[in-house]
């Protein structure tokens, strides 16, 4: 087994700041060398690239992954060594533990655990995938991963690369878990809380006291079997909703995924056990793996509505009144989507979903009038968005994308004859923001998104005149997840990002009523 000397420790920035020019150290881990160098390809600048592959492949594979790693360097990565090939063991999942202790990575690359069919054997009953060994192998990384993690005590980022992605698609784009926003939020009790997916499950950073610099964590949350991705809600009431895909072993072998709900009451406390909502295609093992990552949003009436791609590629959902019952799950029959879904709450309180379509480039959009109406479906919506881009906008009703053809952020939201550019079109992945954000008397919606390099900005619009410009300002730091923002109660202001080294770091904003200058940023 290849070895190469390297701590893999990422530079740790200093109290007060969040370190520019700082590499992820990032472990590529696939079934052979083809896998890998498609993987490689979608790292941007700025990461640091071991690769780990439980097949040697040909000497083909073998060439065209050294390209790919020579491709990666001269686009501003680093390639310290060759690939390791843990293969060569009969225990793959420990060949691979032992060299992610040797590199100790902070961030993880790899395939997709389930992924989408490539046809159906209706008289087996079975779905036909083109290799089945992508998916072992991204299996036994993540269990490899997660037990890195679980016994450094660091958190560790995991992205599943979507099996035959466009190539042309950067990480973000081609995950299977789509990447969280949201992700930084106000409790009951004024003081903020940060949650991330990570490979051993969630974690978690709290504020020690509301608007104070002092903060709690990372700490991992309970929550065996979780894949690594996360969908954040607060409801009207200050308390925030998690939804997640959790792997469950099945009687008689094999895995059922189940989607999985839990909730914190009061910040810094537990969560309340993760609940199964079980799948849009319970019963059958197969059909239940394929299912999309769910998506969530609240309703002026109270209920919580949770949505998610079945495994026909339409769309199922539950909704949780306000007394707690559950309904079971429903259908809405219409355009097939990928697994690129939003949620979007309207000013009167109706919930609004968003879906890619999965054939073409368009975006459907189902809604309805009221808790008991008709959904309806509507194939007009004018935008064509970056997969993976589409974010709820910080006003009701908007819904935030990247444009396919030129990259730039757009606003739009039903009536508006056309989207709005809002400017900035370099960086990738979804935007977020908020609202009511006061500035010299008057109301003005914030807007973050990522940079080429990870570099975060902060714009501004006034409160329903996107079409008046947005004023972008570098926000100085960069991230390695999409950069996080909150308005509290009491209009303070705060952004979020995640270092290199997989650290939480925060800036305030100076004032609550003036400027959007921010407070120098400190790591957590």
């Amino acid at each position: 087994m290849a070895r190469r000397a390297s701590d893999g420790t990422a530079g740790r920035s200093e109290p007060g700041s969040a370190a520019r020019g700082e590499f992820r150290q990032v472990a590529v881990v696939a079934s052979g060398p083809a896998d890998a160098a498609a993987l490689v390809r979608a790292e941007g600048p700025g990461t640091a690239i071991r690769v780990l592959c439980v097949d040697e492949g040909s000497k083909d594979e073998r060439a065209a992954l050294e390209r790919a790693l020579g491709e990666a360097s001269r686009r501003g990565c680093q390639v310290p060594g060759g690939p390791a090939f843990t293969g060569r063991d009969g225990d793959v999942g420990a060949a691979l533990l032992r060299e992610l202790r040797a590199l100790r990575p902070r961030w993880v690359r790899s395939a997709d655990p389930d992924p989408v069919r490539a046809g159906y054997d209706a008289d087996a009953g079975v779905p036909v995938h083109d290799e089945p060994h992508r998916a072992a192998a991204a299996l036994e990384a993540l269990a490899a991963v997660r037990a890195w993690q679980t016994e450094s005590g660091t958190p560790v980022f995991v992205d599943c690369g979507r099996a035959a992605a466009d190539e042309k698609l950067d990480a973000a784009a081609a995950s299977r878990y789509p990447r969280t926003v949201n992700w930084l939020t106000e409790g009951f009790d004024g003081r903020l809380t940060a949650f991330l997916p990570s490979a051993a499950g969630v974690v978690r950073w709290v504020q020690s006291e509301p608007e104070g610099t002092g903060w709690l964590g990372p700490e991992l949350l309970p929550g065996p079997r979780l894949m690594p991705g996360l969908s954040v809600v607060r409801d009207p009431h200050g308390f925030v909703h998690l939804l997640a895909l959790r792997r469950t072993a099945r009687e008689g072998g094999g895995d059922d995924v189940e989607i999985v709900h839990a909730v914190q009451y009061r910040s810094g406390q537990p969560l309340t056990p993760w609940h199964s909502l079980g799948s849009p295609n319970p019963g059958d093992r197969y059909k239940s793996r394929e299912g999309g990552f769910p998506v969530a949003g609240f309703d002026g009436a109270g209920g919580f509505l949770v949505f998610a791609r079945n495994f026909g590629h339409s769309v199922s959902y539950r909704r949780q009144s306000p007394d707690g019952a559950w309904t079971r799950w429903y259908h809405l029959r219409g355009l097939r989507v990928a697994d690129d879904l939003v949620t979007v709450t309207t000013g009167r309180g109706e919930v609004e979903l968003y879906a890619r379509a999965r054939d073409s480039d368009a975006v459907v959009r189902w809604s309805r009038s009221g808790p008991g109406g008709e959904w309806a479906e509507d194939r007009s919506v004018p935008f064509t968005p970056v997969p993976g881009s589409m974010s709820a906008g910080p006003e009701p009703g908007t819904v935030l994308f990247r444009d396919l053809l030129t990259n730039e952020p757009g606003i739009w939201w039903p009536g508006a004859p056309a989207p709005l550019p809002l400017g900035g079109a370099e960086g990738s992945g979804p935007l977020t923001g908020a609202r009511g954000v006061e500035v010299d008397g008057w109301s003005y919606a914030l807007v973050v998104r990522s940079g080429p390099g990870g570099e975060s900005a902060v714009g501004a619009y006034a409160e329903g005149r996107p079409d008046a410009g947005v004023w972008w300002s570098d926000a100085g730091t960069t991230s390695s997840l999409p950069s996080a923002a909150v308005r509290s109660r009491n209009g303070m202001v705060t952004l979020a990002a995640v270092t290199a080294g997989g650290r939480l770091a925060i800036a305030h904003r100076t004032s609550r009523t003036s400027g959007l200058e921010f407070e120098s940023w400190y790591t957590v």
